[in-house]
């Protein structure tokens, strides 16, 4: 799925940070502008806004979008100060959801290790470009065709090699990806702001 939204999505390129390569490091005027243009085509947000409470160090959080970005950015979301909120300081624990790094404005931030990163692909510097996709709900999805549902197939060595030697494991079925709506989502693009 990662690669058919790479290869099928309208692209942001982040232009309002200062590291001097082309694209340049992720900044919340970036985040706002892809957000802007998300609720210029009328996109549906994800989830709800959550009120602050009286917690020390919590702070209320916008509807927003989800973000599928790189566990390499963590230290770049870090550095964004107060335009960044930390899932830990959500108002309420229960609302964060699983790899959900944190927060900028309309966006909530959603990190994985196996994130789209083109190495030394910078224009300028060469430095990694990482691919961010911005997501609003009912954007994209996959079809199971045919009510053919996924079925794992794994025969031991016993029954698979000559002498028992080799195995078989091995993923069967029948679906495709689809993009429901191609202006409800942004490949935003950026350069880590450190070397």
């Amino acid at each position: 799925m990662r690669d058919f939204l790479l290869s099928a999505t309208s692209v942001y390129n982040c232009k309002l940070g200062t590291n001097g390569d082309n694209p340049t490091n992720i900044t919340p005027g970036d985040c706002s502008n892809v957000a802007a243009s998300l609720d210029t085509a009328n996109a549906f947000k994800f989830l709800t806004g959550k009120m602050g409470e009286f917690r020390f160090g919590s702070s209320p959080i916008r509807a927003a979008y989800f973000m599928l970005t790189s566990t390499e950015l963590q230290p770049d979301f870090d550095g964004l100060g107060d335009n960044f909120t930390s899932s830990w300081n959500y108002p309420n624990q229960q609302d964060v959801i699983y790899s959900e790094y944190g927060a900028i404005f309309n966006i909530r931030i959603f990190t994985s290790s196996e994130s789209a990163v083109q190495r030394n692909a910078g224009a300028i510097l060469g430095r990694d470009v990482f691919n961010n996709m911005v997501v609003a709900r009912e954007s994209y999805g996959h079809i199971e065709q045919d009510g053919y549902s996924s079925q794992l197939l794994y025969r031991p060595p016993i029954f698979s090699g000559p002498l028992a030697l080799n195995g078989t494991l091995g993923v069967k079925f029948a679906q495709t990806q689809a993009i429901l709506q191609d202006t409800w989502i942004r490949n935003m693009r950026c350069t880590p702001a450190q070397a």
